[in-house]
Order: structure tokens, then C-alpha cells, then sequence
């Protein structure tokens, strides 16, 4: 280093001299005090990457033209692969690219010696059986892929993968009977269900039903033991073995499937699943009465809880085949006496109201629809206080759109809209959602004034921000800009401190091509006293300026953000503006902003800060800088050291100590003798003033001394 050349040269002579003897570099050195500057090993690395002293040029391409430098080639690749595997030989990756290199090169030997070699290391590598297996079938080696797949399943049977590969490889080679007897020794060590379902599946695409079948069977056996174990019952393996059936028209065996399944769960595990699963079967069987047993039985044995599909599609199944009234007054008033019960017990409950709306709306007309609406909608709140009126006013919306969607009375909906809006006490609280829906209601009718004059007693009732912006996006979507405009002017009086709204205002006016009204709108919004965003204001404004290439105004800009912010992100910002500007000076432009940011944080208290500024000079001068740039601001960088300082519980009482990273920096430690005099300084005159105090007034030392 430039500061200890002395030291750099000894170095260098020693690190020259390493390979001499221990004792003649003993002889050697006589002074073996330790330098004053030392150097570690991480400066020497660091500096050799800064000077690229270790970056080696590409090998040249290499032509062969003979068998010999063939062979020279070869040997060389097989030492480099060796010696890899030699450092480390569980890693895998090495041995597959060996193997796959000698396969290139058609040394099918070489490459299977190899894998055994690998496999002996490793041979519980998923990968490599996989890749061995892989490259014999790819050189048509048939029995060499069969002898690894199967000592593959041997030795991991539990590893899917490899049996599915082996039947595949089995099956495209049309040994039926070889795939059906890996298949076979796969079943007995009882794997997963997808497995079983492959054996199923591959017995059907070659039109062996029977011996589907009793692979079928075989399962659910297999899976019965289990959930007996387990404690788990499943039914959709019956389910699926009975669909078997009835997709083969073995209607007779299937419906013998489902009574045996039945027979299996008994009542301690009945499923809702089963029997819907078991009354559909029916169903299509056109056996309705058996359809109407079924469901009947399991209504009687299943929870209430536990069959709501249960009972859904016996619903759905009399509504298709039985009497619809009859059905009405046998399952529907059943809950409906429920939903009553719970209204009358507490007529406030708006969930068991919203619960009741859905049933009679499945089921009834429109005259009871509406009854049992006006009876919600008449508990309101007795409470004015809006956290009791968010579920209620829910039951209005619910109403409005029942009569425009379902009722199609549009006269209807407009007087449940204005009943609502007559009933919330505005001067309170209201919902901009109400007045929203209403606006959106009158244009779907194609009634814009009625539309607009509601938006506009809204606003004048109770203002809000949902209701500005709706209104707004009215008008925007209709194209009416000078509306818009007037709308953002009462926004902005009414919300003055909204950034949001600043900025929308300014860009609509950028979109209509009027950049001295967007610009103003930025001037007023930043003059603004309370803000509650300004850091989004301020960086919407610059990025406006930067838009419109406008580089001056956009340096006054910031200008003006730093006289009211000295903010080490708008430091950064203006120096990358300056370095992003394109003009000739850019980078003096930066370096200047990055000068005068450090000269202003020397005072932060905030350390972390400026750190961060220096953080970004350094990066910026790393890319753009000089070596004399860099090696400045290599020295103004900070460091980092550990300190303790004393905690205070709120009582006053100790709480220990506790650890903090500090920051020191060079340009500070360079001022500190300064700081030191003018601390003496201070010190004396403090004593001077105490003793003239002592030589005015000396009775008052005689008297404090005496008490």
C-alpha cells in the first residue's frame, strides 16, 4: 500500500523467498519485530481482484486431425474426471457427467463401469440408477436395462419411480406378461393408491376386465386392513370400484359393491359420500323408490351437520321426480320454523335474517320474499353509531338487488334505495356504498341526471373521500373533464391534505396536454401546510418535471425539497437525477451533489444515514470514479465498532447494559482536538464567572458555610 512501501517490499521478498529453506530465510531475516502497518491476507485477495492479476485468458480452440491427439484428448478429459471424483467422490454430478462423456464418445463400457463404480459409493442415488437404467434402454440394450431396473426395485423398493419406469419400459416393448409381473412383484409390497389404480388401468387397455377386477378387489381389501388399523375409513375406493363396474354395465356387481360397502362402514362410519354416491347409481337405473330408501335411511342415521350434501341432493332428486309442494312443507319448513324461532329470540341477530332471506328466496314467491324483507329491514339499530349499522345496512343492499335482478321491478328498487338513504342519519355518519349502488342503479336505467344529482346530495350531505372518487370515475368514464375538474376543486377544498387526490388532479390534466395547469395543481399541493403523504407528492411532482425533459426546473425542485428535508434518500435521488440527466457535466454534476450532501450530514445524529450516502458515492465512484476518486472516498468511509451503554427501566431503576454498533468517522476524529479546546474553553469560563460571583457576594460563603 502506498501508505508502507517499506513494508509491501519486505513482503514481497518474503513471499518470493518462501520456497528457500527455513533456514536460510532464518538467516535471512533479522529483524522479526512485527511492521507498524500491517497487511492481511484479505487486502492482498482484494487487491488482486481490483487489479486483475488473476483473470487467465481462455485456451485457444483445439482441432484434432489424428488418432493420436485423440487418444491424448481422451486421457487428458478421463484424468480431469478422475481427479474430480478423487476430491470428492459423494458428489454424484461428477460421476453422471464421467459416464455421460465415455457415452458420447460410444464407450459404452467404460461408461457402465462407471456407474458401477458410482453405484458402490452411492446407492441409494435415485438419480443414478436412473440415468444408468436410461442409457442402456437409449443404446438398445434391453436385458442390461432390465438387470439395473430390476436390481433397482430390489434394492429401493420404495421408490415409485422405478417401477413405473420398468412396467413402461416393459410395455412399449410388448411383453405384456413382463410388465404384468412387475406389476405383480410391485403389489406385493403394498404401495400407494396410484399405483394400484396404474395396474387397473393398464389391465383395461388391453381389454382384461375380469383380472381388473380382482386387482379392484385385492385393493379395497388391502385398504379395509388398513382402515381398521388407522381408524380412518375412506369410501371413494368403493366408489371408484363400483363406477368401475357401471362403466363395464356390470350393473349387478356394482350395486353388490355399494350394499357391501354399506355392510363394511356399518353405522359407526356412515359417510354422507357413500350414499349419494349409492342413490345417483340408482338413479340412473331409473329405481326411484330405491333412490327415496336410501336417502331416507342415511337422513335417519347421519347428523344433521354432517349431511347438508346429503340432504341437498335429495332435495335436488324430489324436485327432479317427486312433488315440489310436498317436498316445501316437509324439509324447507323445517328450517324455516328454525330461522323463525332464532328471529323472534333476538330480532337484531342480521345473520340468522340473511340465513332465513337465502332459504326463502330458493323457494318461494315474490310476495313472501318481500314480506319477510320488510320485517328485516325494519329492526334497525337503536344504536347511531355506525359499527351497529355495518351488517344492517347489508339486508337493504340485499333487497335493492333482489328487486332489480330477480323481481325486474325497477320502480321497486328506486324507492328501496331512497328509503334507505332517508333513514341514515347522514349528520352522524353514512355509506358511501349505499349512494354508490344507488348512482350505479340510475345508470344502468339510463337515467344520468338522477344519477348525478344523487352523487351530488351526497356530497353535499355528508362528504367522503369513496364518494369523490366515485363520482369522479363517473364522469371520467363518461368523458366529461370539465365536470371532473370541478369535482377534484371541491375534493381538494374539502380534503385538503389528500396527496392522492394532488396527484390524480395533476395527471389528468398531463393526459388532457395541459402542462402549466398540472404544474400549478403540484404548486399548490406542495404549498399545502398538512400533508399525509408529501414524500409522494414531492416525487410525483419531480417525476413530472423529469417527463417533460424540464432538467432546471426539476434542480430547483429539489432544491426546495432539501430546504425543507434533509433526507439522505433525496440526497441520493438528486444525485442519481444528475448522473441520469444525459448531459456533458453529469458526472461533475454528481460528484458535486454527493460533496455538498456529506458537508451538510456531518450533524446527523443519524449515523446510519450517512452511511448510506457514503455507501452510494462509493458505489457510484466504483463505476465512474477515478483511482484518486476512489482512494478519497476509500478514506472518508466509516468504522464500525461495538459499544455498551448503561438501560433504564421506567421506573428508573438499572436494566442492565446493552450492545450498540457505532460509527466513527475520519472527518470527525480529525476535528476532535478542536472540540477538546473549546471544551476547556467552556470549563474555564465557567470558573471565572463562579469566582467574580464569589468575590461580589463573600457574606454568602461566610453563611453557607456556618449551615
Amino acid at each position: 500500500r502506498s501508505e508502507a512501501p517499506e513494508e509491501i517490499g519486505g513482503l514481497a521478498v518474503a513471499l518470493g523467498n518462501a520456497s528457500r529453506t527455513p533456514l536460510a530465510l532464518a538467516l535471512q531475516v533479522k529483524n522479526k519485530a512485527p511492521a507498524e502497518v500491517q497487511i492481511t491476507a484479505e487486502q492482498l485477495l482484494r487487491e488482486a481482484k481490483e487489479r486483475e492479476l488473476e483473470l487467465l485468458p481462455p485456451p485457444p480452440q483445439q482441432k484434432i486431425t489424428d488418432v493420436e491427439e485423440l487418444n491424448d484428448y481422451k486421457l487428458r478429459k478421463r484424468k480431469t474426471f478422475e481427479d474430480n471424483i478423487r476430491k470428492n467422490r459423494t458428489v454424484m454430478s461428477n460421476w453422471i457427467k464421467y459416464a455421460q462423456w465415455e457415452e458420447s464418445l460410444k464407450e459404452i463400457q467404460r461408461a457402465r463401469s462407471i456407474y458401477e463404480r458410482a453405484l458402490d459409493v452411492d446407492y441409494r442415488n435415485v438419480t443414478l440408477w436412473l440415468k444408468y437404467a436410461e442409457m442402456e434402454m437409449k443404446n438398445r440394450q434391453v436385458n442390461h436395462a432390465r438387470n439395473i431396473w430390476d436390481r433397482a426395485i430390489t434394492t429401493l423398493p420404495r421408490v415409485n419411480q422405478f417401477w413405473y419406469k420398468y412396467t413402461y419400459m416393459e410395455e412399449m416393448l410388448g411383453n405384456v406378461a413382463g410388465s404384468r409381473q412387475v406389476f405383480e412383484r410391485w403389489m406385493e409390497w403394498q404401495p400407494e393408491e396410484q399405483a394400484w389404480h396404474s395396474y387397473i388401468n393398464f389391465e383395461l387397455r388391453y381389454k382384461e376386465v375380469d383380472r381388473a377386477r380382482s386387482i379392484y378387489e385385492r385393493y379395497i381389501l388391502f385398504r379395509a386392513l388398513v382402515a381398521l388399523v388407522l381408524v380412518h375409513p375412506d369410501v371413494k375406493n368403493w366408489i371408484k370400484y363400483a363406477r368401475f363396474e357401471e362403466k363395464h354395465s356390470y350393473f349387478a356387481h356394482a350395486r353388490k359393491v355399494y350394499e357391501r360397502a354399506v355392510e363394511f362402514f356399518g353405522q359407526d362410519h356412515m359417510d354422507e359420500h357413500l350414499y349419494v354416491a349409492f342413490a345417483k347409481f340408482e338413479e340412473n337405473q331409473k329405481e326411484f323408490e330405491r333412490v327415496r330408501v336410501i336417502y331416507k335411511y342415511a337422513l335417519d342415521r347421519i347428523p344433521k351437520q354432517d349431511a347438508q350434501n346429503l340432504f341437498k341432493n335429495y332435495t335436488i332428486f324430489e324436485k327432479k321426480f317427486g312433488d315440489r309442494r310436498g317436498i316445501e312443507d316437509i324439509i324447507v319448513s323445517k328450517r324455516r320454523f328454525q330461522y323463525e324461532e332464532e328471529v323472534k329470540a333476538n330480532p337484531h341477530n342480521y345473520d340468522a335474517w340473511f340465513d332465513y332471506l337465502r332459504l326463502v328466496e330458493s323457494d318461494t314467491d315474490a310476495e313472501t320474499v318481500r314480506e319477510v324483507y320488510e320485517r328485516a329491514i325494519a329492526n334497525v339499530p337503536p344504536i347511531q353509531e355506525k359499527r351497529h349499522w355495518k351488517r344492517y345496512i347489508y339486508l337493504w343492499i340485499n333487497y335493492a338487488l333482489y328487486e332489480e335482478l330477480e323481481a325486474k321491478a325497477s320502480k321497486r328498487t328506486r324507492q328501496v334505495y331512497q328509503a334507505c338513504l332517508e333513514l341514515l342519519p347522514h349528520k352522524k355518519f353514512t355509506f358511501a356504498k349505499m349512494w354508490l349502488l344507488y348512482a350505479q342503479f340510475e345508470i344502468r336505467q339510463k337515467n344520468l341526471p338522477l344519477a348525478r344529482r344523487a352523487l351530488g346530495t351526497s356530497i353535499g350531505k355528508c362528504p367522503k373521500n369513496k364518494l369523490f372518487k366515485g363520482y369522479i370515475e363517473l364522469e371520467l368514464q363518461l368523458r366529461e373533464f370539465d365536470r371532473c375538474r370541478k369535482l377534484y376543486e371541491k375534493f381538494l377544498e374539502f380534503a385538503p391534505e389528500n396527496c392522492t387526490s394532488w396527484i390524480k388532479f395533476a395527471e389528468l390534466e398531463t393526459i388532457l396536454g395541459d402542462i402549466d395547469r398540472a404544474r400549478a395543481i403540484y404548486e399548490l399541493a406542495i404549498g399545502q401546510p398538512r400533508l399525509d403523504m408529501p414524500e409522494v407528492l414531492w416525487k410525483s411532482y419531480i417525476d413530472f418535471e423529469i417527463e417533460q425533459e424540464e432538467y432546471e426546473k426539476t434542480r430547483s425542485l429539489y432544491r426546495r425539497l432539501l430546504q425543507r428535508t434533509q433526507h439522505v434518500k433525496v440526497w441520493i435521488s438528486l444525485a442519481q437525477f444528475e448522473l441520469s440527466a444525459g448531459q456533458e457535466e453529469r458526472l461533475t454534476r454528481c460528484r458535486q451533489v454527493y460533496e455538498e450532501a456529506n458537508k451538510a450530514m456531518r450533524n446527523c445524529e443519524e449515523k446510519e444515514e450517512r452511511v448510506m450516502l457514503l455507501e452510494s458515492w462509493r458505489s457510484f465512484e466504483g463505476e465512474f470514479g477515478t483511482d484518486a476518486t476512489k482512494e478519497r472516498i476509500d478514506k472518508l468511509m466509516p468504522e464500525k465498532i461495538k459499544k455498551r451503554r448503561k438501560l433504564q427501566a421506567e421506573d428508573g431503576s438499572d436494566a442492565g447494559w446493552e450492545e450498540y454498533y457505532d460509527y466513527i468517522f475520519p472527518e470527525d476524529t480529525a476535528n476532535q482536538p478542536n472540540l477538546k479546546l473549546l471544551a476547556m474553553a467552556k470549563l474555564w469560563k465557567k470558573q471565572q464567572q463562579e469566582s467574580e460571583a464569589a468575590a461580589m457576594d463573600p457574606d454568602k460563603d461566610i453563611d453557607e458555610s456556618q449551615t
